[in-house]
């Protein structure tokens, strides 16, 4: 169900991975009964990451939900996952059916403000598939969200919508950076599912 005509064929990387955005795949009424379900019902809790060996607590919170209780190991701490609620595995349905590729795993963040947000990273964890897709929903404030390829510094940024869906696939993961860039603009919280597909213990 794709509302506004977003072209999910076409890769906004100009090489070396790809990226496809669906835009808006829910309603504005069906995007907040998906954000209020998952503001109250997912297990939220700060994360965590050791950073020159100091224990660093952020104003963002996390939860990690699968199909297994699968450890998770990132910035040098662990985590394990949580049983599925009943309205993650109904998205994780909905973003399996439009990608055409099968998760068993998610990380949820909840970035309450414009000030919160995520530094250049990739996701190429060793538990996780090796260049397998990651399906990111975003449900709540609208961001920008920002793509560094690792070589030649080239950027790519889009606007992440309320009720959309996007999705990392092939090399992009080795070759590219992403981030959430944190901004002044007053805004209310977002929270984001990445739906990934972990292949070890």
């Amino acid at each position: 169900m794709n509302l506004f005509e977003q072209d999910p064929t076409e890769n906004l990387l100009p090489n070396d991975g790809i990226v496809n955005y669906f835009g808006k795949i829910l309603s504005h009424e069906e995007a907040t009964h998906y954000y209020e379900k998952l503001l109250q019902g997912i297990e939220w809790k700060n994360d965590e990451a050791i950073i020159y060996g100091k224990l660093i607590i952020t104003p963002r919170k996390i939860a990690w939900y699968g199909d297994e209780s699968f450890p998770y190991t990132y910035s040098k701490t662990t985590k394990h996952a949580l049983p599925w609620t009943k309205e993650l595995l109904e998205l994780k349905q909905l973003s399996e059916k439009l990608t055409e590729a099968t998760y068993n795993s998610c990380l949820v963040n909840l970035y309450h403000n414009g000030d919160e947000g995520m530094s250049w990273h990739s996701d190429a964890e060793k538990a996780l598939e090796k260049n397998g897709a990651i399906a990111s929903l975003t449900f709540g404030a609208e961001r920008k969200f920002a793509f560094k390829h690792k070589r030649t510094k080239d950027t790519v940024s889009l606007i992440l919508e309320h009720g959309s869906l996007l999705v990392m696939k092939g090399e992009t993961q080795t070759n590219w950076l992403h981030r959430l860039p944190p901004t002044t603009k007053k805004l209310g919280p977002r929270i984001n599912l990445t739906f990934r597909t972990i292949v070890s213990k």
